[in-house]
C-alpha cells in the first residue's frame, strides 16, 4: 500500500514524497516476462527495508534489471526457523519488509505463509502486491473449467504414494492443477491417467517466456507422448479437468461388460486402465469393480 506524505512533501519544497506504509508486503514477481512486474511492485521492492526472498542471487538480479538497490535477506526453508524471529523484530519496529519469492505469488508452495501467519498473529500489517501466478496463468489458457479448481502444489516423487495422493483427489468434483518436475513428468502423466480415468488435461510449461508451450488432450495421450518425445525442459504446470458428471457416466451394465471383455485379453489392471480411457471413469473405481465381477462369476 503507497500512501503520501504530505509534511514531507512540503518539507522538500512541495515535491511529493512517497513512502511504503509500514508493515509486511508481500510482492508477485515475474515467472519469466520481466514486463509483467507492476509498477506498484516495482516501487515496494525500491522502497523497502529489506527485500526477503528465497535466493539472494536471482532476486538480486531482479532488482538490478529494474534499476532497484535494496538490503537483501534470503528466506528459504533452509534458514527460516533462524530468520523469521529478525523479520518480525523489523516489523514490531515499524520497518517495512517486502517478501517476494524466486518467480511468481510467495506463500505458494514456500514458507512465506509461516511469515504471514506469525506476522498476522503479531499485529503487524500484511499487504498484497498481487500480480504474476503460475497456477492462475497455467489454468487461465489450459481451456478446461475455472469455477471450481484445487491446487494440489507436487505429488510425491515415489509412485506408491503418487497413487495414493491421487486416489484420494480423484473423487474431488473440481479441476486439479498440480507443479511437476519435469523427470517425473511421464510417471505422473501415466499414473493419473490410471488414476483418474480418461480426463481431459493440459500440460502448460515455461508460461510467458520465450519457449511457453501448453499442450492439451487425455492424459493417457499426454502421458505417451512424451514417453515419445522425452520430457520437456523447463517448469511446467498440469491442469486436470474434473471428473465426469453424475449424469454423463457410462451405463453401469456396458461398463461391466467392457471390463469383462478387457479382462479376457489383458491383466486386471491394465483392463482397468484401458476401459478408464475410453470410459473417462477412475481406474481404481474400474478395478475395484472387475475384481467384484471376478468373485461374482465363480460365485463367492
Amino acid at each position: 500500500m503507497i500512501r503520501q506524505d504530505s509534511d514531507e512533501a512540503q518539507a522538500s519544497g512541495g515535491e511529493e514524497a512517497s513512502k511504503l506504509t509500514p508493515g509486511l508486503h508481500v510482492v508477485a514477481t515475474p515467472i519469466g516476462n520481466l514486463g509483467d512486474l507492476s509498477p506498484r511492485a516495482r516501487e515496494v521492492l525500491a522502497s523497502a527495508d529489506l527485500v526477503a526472498c528465497e535466493d539472494t542471487r536471482v532476486t538480486g538480479r531482479l532488482l538490478h534489471l529494474t534499476g532497484a538497490r535494496n538490503r537483501l535477506q534470503a528466506y528459504n526453508d533452509h534458514n527460516a526457523p533462524e530468520v523469521r524471529p529478525r523479520l518480525l523484530a523489523m516489523l514490531a519496529e515499524g520497518k517495512t519488509v517486502a517478501l517476494v519469492s524466486d518467480a511468481g505469488t510467495p506463500c505458494i508452495s514456500d514458507p512465506g505463509y509461516k511469515l504471514v501467519r506469525e506476522a498476522v498473529e503479531a499485529g503487524a500489517a500484511v499487504h498484497a502486491v498481487p500480480g504474476p501466478s503460475a497456477v492462475l496463468a497455467a489454468l487461465s489458457v489450459a481451456g478446461l473449467p475455472t469455477d471450481r479448481f484445487l491446487f494440489a502444489g507436487f505429488l510425491p516423487s515415489r509412485s506408491m504414494a503418487r497413487r495414493a495422493a491421487l486416489a484420494e483427489l480423484a473423487p474431488i468434483r473440481a479441476t486439479l492443477v498440480f507443479l511437476e518436475a519435469a523427470p517425473r513428468l511421464v510417471a505422473m502423466l501415466a499414473e493419473a491417467a490410471e488414476v483418474l480415468g480418461g480426463r481431459e488435461a493440459a500440460v502448460m510449461r515455461e508460461l510467458t517466456k520465450l519457449h511457453e508451450e501448453g499442450r492439451r488432450g487425455p492424459l493417457a495421450e499426454l502421458a505417451q507422448h512424451y514417453a515419445e518425445a522425452g520430457a520437456p525442459k523447463g517448469e511446467i504446470v498440469v491442469v486436470v479437468g474434473p471428473p465426469a458428471a453424475e449424469a454423463s457416466r457410462p451405463d453401469p451394465a456396458r461398463v461391466d461388460a467392457a471390463l469383462r471383455e478387457a479382462a479376457r485379453r489383458l491383466r486386471p489392471r491394465e483392463a482397468a486402465a484401458e476401459v478408464a480411457a475410453a470410459s473417462g471413469l477412475p481406474a481404481n473405481e474400474l478395478y475395484r469393480r472387475l475384481m467384484e465381477l471376478k468373485n461374482e462369476d465363480r460365485g463367492d
